[in-house]
């Protein structure tokens, strides 16, 4: 807090100067203008004196009248120069009076002693104080416990309450720790103070509408159906909200709904996120099959894996340096982005590489999403997957991947111009 108060002295007496300093120099232009007007009297009386003898010398002949002229014309153009200086002098300043130098010294000295009345009413001087003094590490170099971190974090929120991203962090803590109600009321705290607008929303009001699910004993109620219709709302694919719809179905032996939703809800899902929606999708289906449902094909449950011998002709190998990188990827056909990629050095090569759905790039672009594919495996000079000119690759350019059961050769046997 001393920095805080020196800095406030600093600005106090800076203000005070700015108050001030004009006042003296207006003061100081009041002397000089005193000091003009004595001279213009002084400069009116040389002149009347310079006048009589100018006079007296025309009277006793000293002087024609042509000379007398010149010099009584010259004696008034000096007085007149003297007196308009003396003039515009007194015209550019202003006259300070008493009072004026009064409420001036008053107003320096009120306004800073206001401002630090008022900061100490209104301000956050006590907040300051206690961010300021506190350790930088509140468990001093031990490891928090779990509980302890939760304790933190709760403290850190009673001093800053609109944080969204801290509330979000502490629900998702509770969620990890089965404190489903606690969960919801710390994601219900990030909805408060994140903006709707904001892209992350509609996947925190999902979260939001599963804890409260959780925290009801897995058992659907009208809030949650609320919250899980206003997710859908922002976001048609939001995960977690076709997850609790898939859950409700299932639950109630509507299979073929739950199937569903949870083929709507993979289309948008990670690979941790698939896997748990796949193993959703394959017991539902097999509770239709037991029931002598008719059941349409779900390709998303094949597994589909792409084996690959990877290797470079011996030709270009004099072209390469072992650190190298290789990017070995499958894309649709005609596309640009790649449904799975993985990244080697050319020290690995020769090598056996299998690319499938866990090495997305985006949850929403899987390899099992496609049917035919453009396979290829690139050497790049610049470090970088985006193809250029030097570059050696290697390409498969169609692969119908439900055909595929053996390992392809893929060789690196050109060099892009």
């Amino acid at each position: 807090m001393t920095e805080l108060w020196l800095g406030i002295a600093l600005l106090s007496v800076l203000a005070t100067a700015f108050v001030l300093y004009p006042l003296y120099k207006a003061r100081t232009s009041q002397a000089v203008i005193a000091e003009d007007v004595d001279r213009r009297a002084l400069n009116i009386d040389i002149f009347q004196e310079r006048l009589a003898e100018l006079d007296d010398e025309f009277s006793a002949g000293n002087l024609d009248q042509e000379n007398y002229d010149a010099l009584k014309l010259e004696l008034e153009r000096n007085l007149l120069q003297d007196v308009d200086d003396s003039i515009e002098s007194a015209k550019e300043t202003v006259s300070v009076t008493r009072q004026m130098i009064v409420t001036a010294l008053l107003l320096a000295i009120l306004v800073p002693s206001v401002g630090l009345v008022l900061y100490q009413q209104y301000g956050r001087a006590d907040d300051l104080s206690l961010a300021l003094n506190q350790p930088a590490d509140p468990f001093n170099g031990q490891q928090p416990t779990l509980e302890q971190a939760v304790t933190e974090l709760q403290s850190r929120l009673g001093n800053d309450p609109e944080n969204p991203e801290g509330w979000y962090l502490l629900a998702n803590t509770y969620m990890g720790m089965q404190r489903y109600q606690d969960a919801a009321e710390s994601y219900a705290k990030t909805l408060k103070y994140l903006p709707q607008d904001a892209p992350q929303y509609a996947g925190v009001n999902g979260q939001y509408a599963q804890a409260l699910f959780f925290a009801n004993q897995g058992q659907m109620n009208e809030q949650i159906r609320a919250e899980v219709d206003k997710t859908l709302s922002l976001e048609p694919f939001e995960i977690t909200a076709l997850g609790l719809l898939g859950i409700e179905a299932y639950e109630s032996e509507r299979y073929e709904d739950a199937i569903g939703f949870w083929r709507k809800a993979l289309q948008n899902a990670s690979a941790e996120q698939a896997d748990s929606l796949k193993s959703g999708l394959r017991s539902a289906r097999e509770k239709l099959i037991a029931a002598g449902v008719s059941v349409p094909d779900m390709p998303e449950l094949e597994s589909v894996k792409l084996r690959l011998a990877v290797s470079i002709k011996p030709e270009l190998m004099d072209r390469v340096k072992p650190d190298q990188p290789v990017f070995v990827f499958a894309r649709p056909v005609g596309g640009r982005m790649p449904l799975a990629a993985v990244k080697l050095t050319v020290a690995d090569l020769p090598t056996e590489v299998v690319l499938d759905d866990s090495l997305a790039m985006q949850p929403e672009l899987r390899l099992s999403m496609a049917e035919t594919v453009e396979v290829a495996a690139r050497i790049s000079t610049s470090g970088e997957l985006r193809a250029a000119a030097g570059d050696l690759s290697g390409i498969l350019p169609s692969v119908v991947l439900n055909e595929q059961t053996d390992i392809l050769d893929l060789t690196i046997d050109k060099i892009e111009q």
